[in-house]
């Protein structure tokens, strides 16, 4: 499955460590309405995507307490892909 934020390709994640998370708003993104929380590292306050609070769209609700990253936030480390 593909994500999309808002500086390019993202991912989904069930969990993530040392993000803290801002407050949830509403917001309409590609796939509907969701009440979402930018999220951001914890070192540097960069943000780096957010956290879905809640779907409106029934399809959407396995989203709901997961987190999305931007790719361009990212840094491959260790030889993951």
């Amino acid at each position: 499955m593909s994500f999309q934020g808002s500086q390019g390709r993202a991912y989904l994640f069930n969990s993530v460590v040392n993000v803290g998370c801002g407050p949830a708003e509403e917001r309409v993104l590609l796939t509907g309405l969701h009440a979402v929380a930018d999220i951001y590292c914890e070192n540097c306050k960069t943000t780096l995507g957010w956290k879905y609070e809640h779907a409106f769209e029934s399809s959407q609700k396995y989203k709901e307490g997961k987190f999305i990253i931007e790719l361009a936030h990212m840094i491959k480390d260790n030889g993951w892909e």
